[in-house]
C-alpha cells in the first residue's frame, strides 16, 4: 500500500511540474500561479521523503 501512495505523489508531482512548466512558457507568466504551483511541489516532494 505504502509503494502504491509514493506512486501516487510522485504522479501528483509530475502533473504539477508540466503545469509549471507551461505556466512559465507563456509570455507572461502569472506569479501567483508559479508560486503556489511551487509551493505544491514542494510539499509533495517532503511527502515523498518522509515515506
Amino acid at each position: 500500500m505504502e509503494a502504491a501512495h509514493i506512486t501516487a505523489l510522485q504522479s501528483k508531482h509530475s502533473g504539477i511540474e508540466e503545469r509549471l512548466r507551461a505556466e512559465l512558457s507563456r509570455p507572461h507568466p502569472d506569479e501567483a500561479t508559479v508560486a503556489l504551483l511551487k509551493r505544491q511541489k514542494l510539499k509533495l516532494k517532503d511527502a515523498m521523503a518522509h515515506h
